[in-house]
């Protein structure tokens, strides 16, 4: 039975009705231990450099430098980062989303290179920033390179074309990832990236105002 948009909206329905995927922690397959490194390792760990970054651009003050632009730069960069991450979390994975994450890595990198041109034309860009910038940019490389390892048949279909409908819809997981994992990740990145960084944009647009007022 050919797949419709609204089997696909069905799907989505049913969402978290299979069981939810077992990530044992004593095993030594291959298999389980690459998704282990990606689920605790890569991605939660994500957020250290980002916070080190967000720090580096607080102490060389951005807010009276590059400001606004940069500082929206950098949430260009997270949305770029976010989105095939949550595709990957949530979805099934499939030639879409392994094109979705292969052209998310290379839009990320290309913005990642203006964002360096723009800050080193307006403030002080260390090379221990510069250092930190160099774990932003393989990690989604990274875990690019570890959801492709664990989805062979997926990286064969994309290669072949994708002729199967399924290639090309945006499906939950049959098995999903534990509420609890999913939750715990959300509150990481909260708390890592989107609270440091929406602090660096409202410091940048109070300075942006104030230097208005002046």
């Amino acid at each position: 039975m050919p797949l419709t948009r609204s089997s696909g909206l069905r799907a989505w329905q049913r969402w978290r009705r299979g069981p939810d995927l077992d990530v044992p922690l004593d095993t030594t397959d291959v298999e389980d231990a690459n998704r282990r490194f990606l689920l605790y390792g890569v991605l939660p760990l994500w957020v250290v450099p980002a916070v080190a970054d967000w720090w580096m651009h607080r102490r060389s003050h951005i807010e009276d430098t590059s400001g606004t632009r940069e500082s929206a730069v950098h949430a260009l960069m997270m949305a770029e980062a976010g989105v095939p991450v949550a595709m990957g979390l949530l979805a099934k994975v499939n030639p879409l989303v392994l094109s979705a994450m292969g052209g998310a890595a290379l839009a990320h990198g290309a913005t990642a290179l203006y964002d360096v041109s723009l800050a080193t034309g307006e403030r002080e860009v260390r090379p221990l920033e510069q250092h930190i910038h160099s774990f932003l940019e393989v990690l989604p490389l990274s875990a690019m390179a570890f959801t492709a390892c664990l989805h062979s048949d997926q990286v064969r279909a994309l290669v072949a074309g994708g002729r199967s409908p399924e290639d090309w819809r945006l499906l939950p997981k049959e098995n999903p990832l534990p509420v609890r994992y999913l939750a715990g990740l959300a509150a990481v990145i909260g708390l890592g990236v989107a609270l440091p960084y929406t602090e660096e944009m409202t410091r940048c647009v109070r300075a942006r105002r104030a230097g208005r007022k002046r």
